[in-house]
């Protein structure tokens, strides 16, 4: 199972923060969520765990679930562009597609943003069966676990290399997101 692993050194997050917000002040083509409020990325605090409400629920396909994140926070706040989604007992974290380095993510007060999560090709009969998955929207935050039945597959949660998307700003964006990459 391919995972992505958290940055090994306490220099690797500030290092690509910095070099994600250089390309988000340099690039036409950023996404609106990393874009917003560019110019003032640099004064923004990654969020607050408290402030953030996470969620996760049964997505449309089988194994998939849609997430949200909500900042219930007094201002504007950054969380890392790729929820970090981990599987109980086993190492690493679902995958990013399209491919993607950790960089920051603005969600305004009161903002949400929303990502896709594929947890097993419904096909597959390999992989392992776990009770939960936790999501958490910055790898510096210890996220909320959800169990099974909770993201719509009772019997357990097949897990063969598991993809997410990045956070997207609308639950129907984070969809597509997740169907172009399934092709």
């Amino acid at each position: 199972m391919r995972l992505r692993r958290p940055p090994t050194s306490a220099f690797a997050v500030p290092v690509a923060a910095a070099t994600a917000v250089l390309l988000v002040t340099t690039s036409a083509s950023a996404s609106v969520g990393t874009a917003a409020h560019s110019a003032g990325l640099s004064r923004l605090r990654t969020c607050q765990e408290k402030a953030l409400r996470v969620k996760a629920a049964p997505g449309g396909p089988a194994n998939v679930v849609d997430i949200s994140v909500t900042n219930h926070g007094g201002s504007s706040c950054v969380v890392d562009r790729i929820p970090t989604i981990t599987f109980a007992g086993l190492d690493g974290s679902a995958q990013t597609v399209p491919p993607a380095e950790s960089g920051p993510y603005t969600l305004a007060r009161g903002g949400r943003a929303y990502a896709a999560l594929r947890t097993a090709d419904p096909a597959s009969t390999e992989g392992h069966f776990v009770g939960a998955l936790s999501v958490s929207a910055d790898p510096s935050h210890h996220g909320v676990s959800f169990g099974a039945a909770a993201v719509g597959m009772p019997q357990g949660i097949h897990v063969w290399e598991p993809i997410t998307t990045l956070w997207h700003g609308s639950a129907a964006t984070a969809s597509s997101a997740l169907a172009d990459a399934l092709g």
